[in-house]
């Protein structure tokens, strides 16, 4: 493996793993930043790839693709928690488009949720 790429690749698997650490902690800025350290790490070894030895950089990607897929699950399994929690709040995730009048097709209904 070159070492050129080894920096990056360091930098992707910490990444990763912060990303990984901020889904596990609700912690949206965190993944915001993980994110974004990802993608760069990401770009600098697209650029560095044609110009470095790879050899035997294979293990290695496929363990860090490996983690970004289980990272997409954890996000996922989220993803439809928060959908479940609004449902019975009786909200629903914002549709995002506009009918030919300029309104959302979301219609607003309250449900008590206890006695008072």
């Amino acid at each position: 493996m070159s070492a050129a790429l080894n920096p990056w690749i360091e930098r992707l698997a910490a990444a990763l793993e912060q990303e990984r650490q901020a889904i596990l902690d609700h912690d949206v800025q965190a993944l915001i930043r993980s994110t974004g350290d990802k993608l760069e790490a990401l770009r600098r070894l697209e650029s560095a790839m044609p110009a470095a030895d790879t050899e035997g950089l294979e293990p290695r990607l496929a363990e860090l693709s490996q983690l970004n897929h289980a990272n997409g699950a954890l996000l996922a399994r989220r993803r439809r928690e928060v959908n479940w929690a609004l449902r019975h709040l009786g909200r629903s995730e914002s549709s995002g488009a506009y009918d030919a009048h300029g309104q959302t097709n979301r219609v607003q209904v309250s449900r008590p949720l206890g006695v008072v």
